[in-house]
């Protein structure tokens, strides 16, 4: 198939997942789209950007309303049009969402891990933080003790505080002391993950999107239009699965860990499509003045450098391991 082919059948298979969660997609494309830009955008934009990938516009509505309430967004009125931001908490959490998204390197472990005790929690409290740190992709290390090998004390307080389950729980930092890859701690870590879900979330993500950057090799003649809602998808679907990845440093993983393969591949399709769907960007965003400004410096530096990229798009070929 072809690439257009290819998107199709990636929008199709978007388009009937059940539920539809574009509410979710849509902080998916604030990151990715609109945090750079100035982080505001007309309703009558988004709308127009999500078309293609089979969302109405009561459904945006709809999910806008409901990011709302949930504190993800907010709302301005001018006129008869209506503006969306992300929230100071909701800018919060997407800068957690998408920090390891867009970089090359992971930074080195230290070996020390971030331990929070939640024993003290009332049992709805309890579950309600259990549910935020899993999110923040922690692991069970036990009843009521959740673990993560990169999460700072001082990382997490505020998040606790935010909760409201500051002064009841217990967070602890270790300190190593003994090899930072013993078969103990690699068996904990199996416990408290389940790397074979999210090793097979990494093989579908890559039988998904390498088949379309193959083709890509071949005959690249995706429009502005496709290349973004390629990239809204790429970035989509990568996003959720590093959500549940705790990012565990080389020593814990296995030697063919699918996610080194799904990264170079999110990094070599994004490189290669990221100008035209910024071209659609530049000629279709609106916010209260007019069209959005372009994308501010720390965008260009996704991915190791996308003018970079831009500039040596025909060194971009499938010749490095996918």
């Amino acid at each position: 198939m072809s690439a257009k082919n290819q998107l199709e059948e990636l929008v199709a298979n978007f388009q009937k997942k059940r539920p539809l969660r574009a509410g979710s997609l849509i902080i998916t494309i604030y990151g990715d789209a609109i945090v750079p830009r100035g982080g505001t955008v007309w309703l009558g934009s988004l709308m127009k950007l999500v078309e293609p990938m089979g969302i109405s516009q009561r459904l945006v509505r709809t999910s806008v309303y409901r990011l709302v309430q949930e504190s993800w967004l907010q709302t301005e009125k001018v006129g008869r049009c209506s503006y969306y931001s992300l929230t100071g908490p909701g800018l919060r959490r997407f800068e957690q969402a998408f920090q390891h998204v867009y970089s090359l390197s992971t930074k080195e472990w230290s070996g020390s891990w971030c331990l929070v005790f939640l024993n003290q929690l009332s049992p709805e409290l309890k579950q309600k933080v259990r549910e935020e740190l899993k999110w923040h992709s922690f692991g069970s290390m036990a009843p009521g003790v959740m673990e993560h090998p990169r999460f700072t004390r001082n990382e997490l307080l505020p998040l606790l505080q935010e909760w409201g389950a500051l002064d009841d729980t217990i967070v602890m930092e270790t300190v190593p002391i003994e090899q930072k890859s013993s078969k103990a701690l690699r068996l904990q870590v199996r416990e408290s993950w389940n790397l074979d879900e999210l090793g097979g979330r990494y093989r579908r993500f890559l039988a998904q999107f390498r088949p379309v950057w193959r083709e890509l090799q071949n005959t690249d003649d995706l429009t502005p239009a496709e290349c973004l809602t390629l990239r809204i998808l790429l970035i989509h679907e990568y996003r959720k699965i590093l959500l549940r990845d705790p990012l565990l440093p080389d020593e814990l993983l296995p030697g063919d860990w699918e996610g080194r393969s799904a990264k170079q591949l999110c990094r070599n399709l994004y490189r290669q499509i990221s100008a035209r769907a910024e071209q659609w960007l530049d000629d279709n965003l609106e916010n209260a003045s007019g069209p959005l400004p372009g994308p501010n410096d720390k965008f260009y530096r996704r991915f190791g450098g996308l003018e970079e990229a831009a500039s040596n798009a025909e060194n971009l070929t499938a010749a490095e391991p996918l």
